[in-house]
């Protein structure tokens, strides 16, 4: 009897101890019940973006490559598409769209699908400047000011040359090299913020492949080489950090390149993102840069007026703590990046995409949480946890764009990613996991690469997830029960109110297919605050407030990227930015937009707005507004 016993005792132990681990691994679930309340407070209507406006390029699913890289053309053609939301003709609304498609390689301009067709879609074509369509091909297009007249431009960054502005010329666009001669850049993320603290936008540009590559070059006998690691690869294209300088008479907009300012092992990274926030209150952004096959870099923002200078920041790993979930450490392959409060603390914290697929190469998504210590990065040390398994964020699928916003305006935001690789019909899975698990030396030859072609399939049936907050307070993905789970290969995402009436809508830019705005119909949707924040071009000009989101008529200003928007509701804290470009391909709205609840709409509220006037003078004003939209213009007035 008692040998019989321990006979079964190990195999009894052991079955408990596998049960055990098995309760202790399984993620918390949401009832039913709950998951369909929290799917009832949202309900979006799919709206087709505008197509291929008269170009006369024949639509195509990949692209011609450099022979060298032949055998991977489907992989190399994985991305290009873009969409950024905002406001062209002036009428206070973000329901001007402008896409990048692909398929013809086209970048244009078309009202959103959510109102009248106020004008006819219309192309941005960099002739007269020299393009070679054979071998370049546009990513992605950032709206902003950039010859700060009043009126928004369009910056277009491309693979096979530097970017392109087109300036606001009467009713059209007139196209201007940023950098004169340009230069052969493989850029995959751009945006607007004041590095330098001078109260002008400076540039930033993500480069993924190295000058001289010659990607997209089928006559090209030579380039091609890929990344030198699986996951410390710094042979990348080199990033730009591009500072405003004065307009001279004959060119309307300069930049100075001050990318010097930092390591080349920083700027040689394969970066697909880019993100700028003010992370310590000091009015500098600090910048976030997503690297595919290296760490991510987070760098602390150190400069003055025309000076750049950053130093690396790097988080701290606890005795538990995996070394790929400790900021500037991870291996995994960043692809988009966002900024929001998710902790409730009134600080940023940093939402990063990277590839997080059951059976795939299952890494996760990071949720770098603020611990409240800004001022360690005065140390060098990034003051951040990753949060993102105990929020319910850590996984999804292979994710590109990732954005915080909040849809029901209860004050407390959703996330949503841009998901997917390449839609095919045989699954390349089990050779992409046999190159991840082979040497690094044979990486950055092509020939050992996995043959990607136009029947293979990577990530290929994935969908938009959408994460909202459970009472447990982890995310859930909501996407089947509101109808988003459709399968589609996504880049990028834009948000803004494109039919003004106080939520937020999305627009998702497809690679190889059709994009589309998600109107928001939220049904029970709470109050709202928004702000249409722009900064006055006029000197001395005093900060002024109307209700609605209309620009006052006779009014020169910009949008005033990189304010900063504190507003106190009850015993919280809610922050906010004007965004000037964050992320992989999508492009959110330079609006402020803050959800409410069930705070009346009669009752007005208190908000902190920090902004820098020209010249780099630091300001700050109490604004007391009632829920809706505002425009405010930020004044340049001395108050010495």
């Amino acid at each position: 009897m008692k040998r019989g016993f321990r006979r079964l005792a190990a195999p009894g132990l052991a079955v408990a101890l596998a049960l055990a681990a098995y309760g202790f691994a399984r993620l918390p679930s949401v009832s039913g019940d709950e998951r369909a309340a929290l799917a009832s407070r949202f309900r979006f209507e799919r709206l087709p973006l505008a197509e291929r406006p008269g170009t006369g390029r024949t639509a195509r699913s990949r692209r011609p490559v450099n022979p060298g890289l032949e055998h991977l053309a489907g992989w190399i053609s994985t991305v290009g598409a873009g969409v950024a939301l905002f406001d062209l003709d002036g009428d206070g609304l973000s329901n001007d769209v402008v896409t990048v498609d692909p398929r013809t390689d086209a970048v244009f301009l078309a009202p959103a699908p959510t109102g009248p067709a106020r004008f006819p879609p219309c192309a941005l074509e960099p002739a007269p400047l020299p393009y070679d369509p054979a071998t370049m091909a546009p990513m992605g297009a950032l709206p902003g000011d950039l010859d700060e007249d009043g009126r928004l431009d369009v910056l277009v960054y491309y693979w096979g040359r530097s970017p392109v502005a087109f300036l606001r010329r009467g009713e059209g666009f007139e196209p201007a090299e940023v950098i004169d001669p340009p230069e052969e850049w493989y850029s995959n993320a751009a945006t607007f913020a004041d590095l330098d603290g001078d109260g002008h936008p400076d540039l930033v540009v993500g480069n993924y492949f190295p000058e001289g590559s010659r990607v997209l070059d089928a006559r090209a006998t030579s380039g091609g080489a890929m990344q030198a690691s699986m996951s410390r690869a710094f042979n990348g294209g080199r990033d730009r950090l591009l500072v405003w300088k004065p307009p001279a008479e004959d060119a309307p907009i300069r930049f100075e390149d001050q990318s010097g300012s930092l390591d080349e092992e920083v700027l040689r990274g394969w970066t697909l993102a880019v993100g700028a926030a003010d992370l310590d209150g000091d009015q500098l952004p600090e910048l976030y840069v997503a690297h595919d096959f290296g760490p991510d870099r987070l760098l602390h923002n150190r400069s003055e007026p025309g000076r750049l200078r950053f130093a690396l920041l790097e988080g701290r790993r606890g005795l538990w703590t995996p070394a790929s979930c400790v900021l500037g450490r991870d291996s995994f392959k960043g692809m988009g990046v966002d900024f929001g409060d998710l902790n409730g603390d009134g600080l940023f914290d940093i939402y990063v995409s990277n590839i997080a697929q059951e059976y795939a190469l299952e890494e996760s998504h990071f949720v770098w949480l603020s611990t409240g210590r800004p001022e360690r990065m005065k140390d060098g040390i990034a003051p951040y946890v990753d949060g993102g398994e105990a929020l319910g964020l850590s996984r999804s699928g292979w994710a590109w764009d990732c954005r915080l916003a909040d849809f029901d305006n209860d004050g407390v935001a959703e996330a949503l990613q841009a998901t997917g690789f390449a839609r095919g019909a045989i699954n390349r899975w089990p050779e992409l996991h046999e190159l991840a698990m082979g040497n690094d030396a044979l990486l950055p030859r092509p020939a050992a690469w996995l043959r990607m072609g136009p029947r293979d399939d990577l990530s290929g049936a994935a969908h938009v997830p959408f994460f909202a907050r459970a009472r447990n307070g982890r995310y859930v993905d909501l996407s089947r029960e509101l109808g988003l789970d459709v399968p589609q290969v996504s880049r990028g995402i834009a948000i803004g109110d494109t039919d003004g009436d106080g939520d937020l809508d999305f627009a998702l830019a497809n690679q190889w297919e059709a994009s589309w705005l998600y109107r928001n119909d939220a049904p029970r949707a709470g109050s709202f605050l928004g702000l249409h924040l722009l900064l006055s071009l006029e000197p001395g000009a005093p900060t002024r407030a109307t209700a609605g989101p209309a620009i006052p008529e006779g009014t020169r200003a910009r949008p005033a990227v990189g304010a900063e928007v504190t507003l106190r509701l009850g015993d919280r804290k809610l922050v906010a930015q004007v965004d000037g470009g964050s992320g992989h391909s999508g492009k959110r709205s330079a609006d402020v937009h803050f959800g409410l609840g069930d705070h009346p709409r009669d009752h007005e509220l208190e908000l902190e707005v920090r902004w820098r006037a020209p010249g780099g003078a630091g300001r700050r004003e109490t604004l007391r507004l009632l829920p809706g939209w505002h425009t405010v213009v930020l004044g340049t007035e001395d108050r010495r």
